[in-house]
């Protein structure tokens, strides 16, 4: 049930980023959110974990902050299985809606989540 929530949450978050990023994030509606949604959920099991093994180094040089690479690289991934139903203009694109959902997610799991 929390996967499900976390699908719909990211869903409406690409909707919202989307509508304030205009030409360079594209979506050609809701249910190509819930489904790039579920796409990157997949890839953030399934591939993430090797990236950041792979990275590791780098990433502890960064003190972190390059996951917020690695995730924008899930997102270009995502953008290249989902084709033109979800479009994004570029690395920069991507490396921002990732700043702005890994925030968002943070501050909505915080808000939400009980033990």
């Amino acid at each position: 049930m929390k996967w499900l929530v976390g699908i719909l949450i990211n869903a409406v978050l690409f909707i919202a980023m989307g509508g304030f990023f205009g030409d360079s994030f594209y979506l050609s509606g809701f249910g190509a959110a819930v489904i790039a949604s579920v796409v990157l959920s997949i890839l953030n099991i399934l591939v993430r974990p090797i990236l950041i093994i792979l990275t590791l180094p780098i990433t502890f040089l960064t003190l972190g902050l390059f996951l917020f690479v690695i995730n924008a690289v899930t997102l270009l991934i995502t953008d290249g299985i989902m084709g033109s139903s979800f479009e994004l203009a570029g690395f920069g694109t991507a490396f921002i809606v990732s700043i702005i959902m890994s925030i968002a997610n943070i501050i909505i799991q915080s808000t939400f989540a009980k033990d």
